[in-house]
């Protein structure tokens, strides 16, 4: 099997596999964002038996477990069906694939881990999958990554560039050293081709075979066709033709000036208190990334914000740049005109570059005094507001919440913006294409104006 992509959970497994104490781990993420060639990929080069399971491919597998979760009676039931198969004790790896056809699995994690003589790694689609149930069974005995499609560095990674590259970027970021033109040149072209492409493995992978955009646009629309499929078939207890309301209507609401979604003009006679869950369950579904309003631009983030007030961004940008008809793919795969679109896409692109460093999603907006800011992140000591300029304009709200004493937990600001590196004193200026490091860095950086 050949794998073609590095991806950041490689390091992840190698390091599970070397903890003595390891847990059942279970790799959850949203659809084919390469979860299953990963885990094999890993399994074939660290074990030397290998049982893998699918659990919609092989649904005679999902009886398994009847008998009760002990694993001597898990291994006899999974012989019955296979008789040739062998498990060797310390050199074997389940691998139970879709996890979410089969929640019963999840129980049998903390007999496995119990046992101790084999090691287990579970994948699961977040689409289908009620994790709240799963996470119920086997509390203690199991460990879960979240996995996103291809961030910004592992497409830095597919394109040929090393480890030492990218952390000469950050050392860039860290001594406020501009870029030399040509270093910008070359950096935003690639930050274009992955804004344009996404970050799903196969959209990636025919990129870089092709060399060329040619197939992409088609790929990336059947993964639209695909997850608007999967609400139809996985949206249990709720209102599934008011999920794909909300989710065909993202595209929309990105183009207006504020962005934000409104769940009352969606649809006619449309009520907030008839689509309740729906946006959550696109979020757990991992379709879309929701941005809170904060009631106050102050620490703590969590629990000061409105949940009746947010933006909603597609988890995967290449998704959003599909949506868009075909005059703009074409201006986009030209790298032309990024800055149209009332600076959606950026916003989005952001957004889920924050949201893959683990960052939770808050912007803010006020009429008196007239703020508006595209996100928050936060350093060890300071509130950090994230203002996302599709063209070099005025930094009013960013100024405002620096200098202003009603805002005491803010300290300096940063401004992504097509533009190098510089720092006035107040905000960072920060090329879009940094974003990625945005937390790296801040774990090391000291507020400069103290």
């Amino acid at each position: 099997m050949e794998k073609l992509l590095r991806r950041k959970i490689d390091r992840f497994l190698i390091d599970w596999k070397s903890n003595p104490g390891r847990k059942p781990l279970i790799v959850k993420g949203a659809r084919q964002i390469g979860k299953t060639r990963s885990i094999e990929w890993f399994a074939k080069n660290n074990y030397q038996n290998i049982i893998e399971i699918n659990f919609v491919e092989q649904p005679q597998y999902r009886s398994i477990f009847d008998d009760g979760f002990a694993v001597d009676r898990i291994i006899k039931n999974i012989s019955l069906l296979k008789p040739d198969i062998s498990f060797i004790p310390n050199h074997t790896i389940f691998f139970f694939d879709e996890l979410q056809a089969c929640p019963n699995c999840a129980t049998s994690l903390k007999f496995f881990h119990l046992d101790g003589r084999f090691d287990v790694v579970c994948s699961g689609s977040l689409m289908g999958i009620n994790y709240k149930e799963i996470e119920s069974n086997s509390v203690g005995y199991k460990e879960d990554y979240e996995m996103h499609s291809m961030d910004f560095e592992e497409f830095l990674w597919a394109k040929g560039y090393s480890d030492d590259f990218i952390d000469g970027l950050l050392q860039h970021i860290i001594e406020v050293r501009p870029f030399s033109q040509l270093q910008l040149d070359v950096m935003f072209g690639l930050f274009f081709d992955y804004v344009t492409l996404g970050g799903m493995p196969a959209v990636v992978n025919t990129y870089i075979h092709n060399g060329t955009f040619s197939g992409i646009l088609h790929l990336q629309r059947q993964l639209l066709i695909d997850y608007e499929e999967d609400i139809t078939k996985y949206a249990v207890g709720l209102d599934k033709s008011k999920i794909k309301v909300i989710y065909n209507h993202i595209t929309t609401f990105l183009a207006k000036e504020n962005k934000r979604f409104q769940i009352t003009k969606v649809a006619r006679n449309a009520r907030n208190r008839d689509y309740i869950g729906c946006v959550e369950w696109l979020a757990d579904a991992g379709v879309i990334n929701p941005s809170y309003c904060l009631n106050f631009p102050e620490l703590p983030l969590k629990g000061n914000y409105d949940p009746k007030l947010y933006k909603i961004y597609f988890k995967d940008t290449g998704l959003l740049i599909a949506s868009l008809d075909d005059e703009a793919q074409e201006d986009l795969m030209a790298n032309r005109n990024f800055g149209t679109y009332k600076g959606a896409i950026y916003e989005n692109v952001v957004a889920d570059m924050l949201v893959k460093q683990g960052y939770h999603l808050y912007y803010y907006n006020s009429d008196k005094p007239s703020i508006e800011m595209e996100f928050f992140v936060r350093d060890a000591n300071s509130l950090i507001p994230v203002e996302v300029k599709a063209k070099d304009g005025a930094t009013a709200s960013l100024n405002t919440l620096i200098n202003s004493d009603k805002y005491p937990d803010i300290r300096y600001g940063i401004k992504l913006c097509y533009k190098n590196i510089g720092f006035n004193g107040k905000f960072y200026t920060l090329p879009y294409f940094l974003t990625f490091l945005m937390k790296k860095w801040s774990s090391i950086n000291r507020n400069p104006t103290e």
